[in-house]
């Protein structure tokens, strides 16, 4: 509080801002994010047309047949682009739910309350006799609903099951607020006394070595009714892994619902198997794919920790590598599947090689692999014919020549160093010169939005982008150590962070703390995804929770130094830990405004 005169709208509070006229509490304030345009018809629902102004039940037209989701196929309560209002994200997130139809379930609960959620794990699909509907019903036939309303009558004695429930159900239902009846208390990691390595007896002899081979391959399908009744064979393996999923539950701070899922997907896998005590693979943990409330990746990660799974996937650029070159000589295919391994997944024989990032792997290959089937095409049936001339040619054609050249000269060279081709064509060909990009500003109205955004962690991330221009990949591996004294390290780097940025990671720590007390994830910044793992968040959960690039705001944050120091660049490496040519071309945007790159294209060699 500034100390001075009342605030003009409550004349309470003493004005909260220099230069300003209300206090904390009357501050007007901003909305979060962008939301769809309403309808200037009905004021609801949103713009069902770009450049239109009217949603798509008030814009005149002939169609009579109702719209459905491209989604979920639902003609009932269209939104728009195509969605209904159950799927899509911008849509309201509250609704009822799909079973009981009490209110207030969400998108993230896949609009099943708790209860209806527990129904369809233990009972099937059918058809209820009391409301005609095709939902989950129990042993004795009827949905969740009608019975709700017969305990309703009975005064909330479970003494229902000899009652009518036709009856009480003939002149209408009344409907609830969902999660409201019963309310169970998570089970609190560490409950368990001592670590998990001192608590779970594994049994000897798991997993065998041996595999049973099956004569015929059918088809599995695991309904609900299939799945509470299959038992595992070896009782004591069951009870070592169920063991186990507690120990990873209490270490990774799992509630009862995400261990529950996990064991009954373990189970199931256990009770399939066609080797009882073998290792379980990767494309049978698929199968849970068809079990309700059961999920994969969890149980590939217990059964990883205590080495019961066997990773059997393939790769999906593997895949889209084979596609692609299926209609290749053989000779040209195993000389590319060379190179294309080695950038993959390196080499530790000559010629050796580090593993590329998967972009640039996908992006080599994909531009190498067009000039392939034309030299194919021509007859060609192995790389070692393939000339000087020949690479100059696709050169003259290609519109992005300096990509092409480069993935070419890796490619023979590779194979030139495994004696796979006589010469290199590509030697002593040079690339176009391409001038260095002129870092511009950008428009500051979404940062400033985002920095006083009701989110903190928004508000945090675009916090360190704006003040001291981390990478994204910075702000994702940044980790609860890294943040101390005031002070933020990044690599080798140790930066003093600035008041708005120390006050707004405060607040992220603080609601952190608050929505994933029990978490054994050590970064900074995690979601609901990460919160029950230990890996970092995704580059993408950064840009969205931002709107804009980050490299945006990294690029405006150095310029700005740039125009403030007057093209310091000691200064600029210093202070963003960049190298000499990165600063100068900052500096350069200072120094020399109006200097152009006059020089021409460099002339190749031929």
């Amino acid at each position: 509080m500034t100390g001075g005169r009342p605030c003009s709208r409550c004349a309470v509070n003493p004005v909260g801002y220099v230069g300003r006229q209300y206090c904390y509490t009357c501050v007007p304030r901003r909305t979060r994010g962008p939301r769809p345009k309403l309808c200037a018809r009905c004021g609801t629902n949103p713009v069902g047309y770009s450049g239109r102004d009217c949603c798509y039940t008030c814009v005149p037209r002939r169609r009579r047949a109702p719209l459905a989701c491209k989604r979920c196929g639902s003609t009932t309560d269209f939104y728009t682009s195509g969605l209904c209002r159950r799927c899509h994200r911008m849509a309201p997130l509250v609704d009822s739910c799909r079973d009981c139809l009490s209110w207030a379930v969400t998108r993230h609960d896949t609009w099943f309350c708790q209860a209806c959620r527990g129904w369809r794990r233990r009972y099937a699909d059918a058809v209820c006799p009391s409301c005609r509907r095709l939902v989950v019903v129990n042993e004795r036939g009827f949905c969740r609903l009608c019975c709700r309303q017969a305990t309703l009558a009975n005064s909330l004695d479970p003494a229902h099951m000899i009652l009518d429930v036709f009856g009480v159900n003939r002149q209408g239902q009344q409907l609830f607020f969902a999660d409201m009846i019963l309310k169970k208390r998570n089970k609190q990691p560490g409950a368990s006394s001592g670590p998990a390595c001192h608590r779970m007896i594994w049994p000897a002899g798991y997993p065998v070595d041996h595999e049973q081979l099956v004569l015929f391959a059918w088809p599995r399908e695991l309904s609900n009714g299939i799945v509470r009744r299959v038992e595992p064979p070896i009782p004591a393996l069951a009870a070592a892994l169920h063991q186990a999923v507690a120990d990873h539950a209490d270490r990774h701070g799992w509630t009862t619902s995400q261990r529950d899922g996990t064991w009954r997907g373990i189970r199931v896998l256990l009770a399939i198997q066609d080797t009882p005590g073998a290792r379980i693979t990767a494309s049978e943990a698929d199968l849970l794919l068809e079990v309700d409330n059961a999920t994969v990746y969890p149980v590939l990660e217990v059964l990883d920790s205590v080495a019961m799974l066997r990773d059997d996937r393939r790769p999906p650029l593997q895949a889209w590598f084979d596609n692609h070159t299926a209609g290749l000589p053989t000779v040209m295919r195993h000389e590319l599947s060379m190179w294309f391994h080695a950038l993959r997944d390196g080499s530790t024989t000559p010629p050796r090689m580090r593993p590329r990032n998967i972009e640039t792997v996908r992006t080599s290959v994909f531009s190498v692999l067009p000039l392939a089937k034309h030299w194919a095409a021509e007859g060609h049936e192995s790389l070692r014919g393939i000339t000087r001339d020949h690479v100059l040619e696709v050169l003259r054609t290609t519109t992005r020549r300096n990509r092409t050249l480069t993935s070419l000269r890796s490619l023979f060279r590779y194979l030139k160093a495994s004696k796979l081709v006589f010469l290199n064509p590509t030697a002593r060909l040079r690339g176009d010169r391409v001038p260095p990009s002129q870092p511009l500003p950008i428009e500051l109205g979404p940062v400033r939005h985002a920095l006083n955004s009701d989110d903190p962690a928004e508000a945090a991330i675009t916090a360190l982008i704006a003040f001291h221009a981390l990478r994204n990949a910075q702000v994702r591996q940044l980790l609860l150590t890294d943040i101390g004294d005031g002070r933020v390290r990044v690599d080798a780097n140790t930066i003093v962070m600035a008041d708005p940025v120390h006050q707004r990671i405060n607040a992220w720590i603080a609601e952190r703390a608050r929505r994933w007390p029990n978490t054994a994830n050590p970064h900074l910044f995690i979601s609901t995804r990460t919160a029950v793992r230990t890996t970092p968040v995704s580059a993408t959960w950064i840009i969205n929770k931002l709107g804009v690039l980050p490299r945006a705001i990294r690029e405006d944050r150095i310029l700005n130094e740039a125009i403030a120091s007057g093209g310091d660049v000691r200064r600029l490496c210093d202070l963003f830990a960049i190298s000499v040519m990165t600063a100068q071309r900052y500096a350069d945007v200072i120094l020399r405004p109006n200097e152009r790159d006059l020089s021409g294209p460099r002339e190749n060699t031929t």
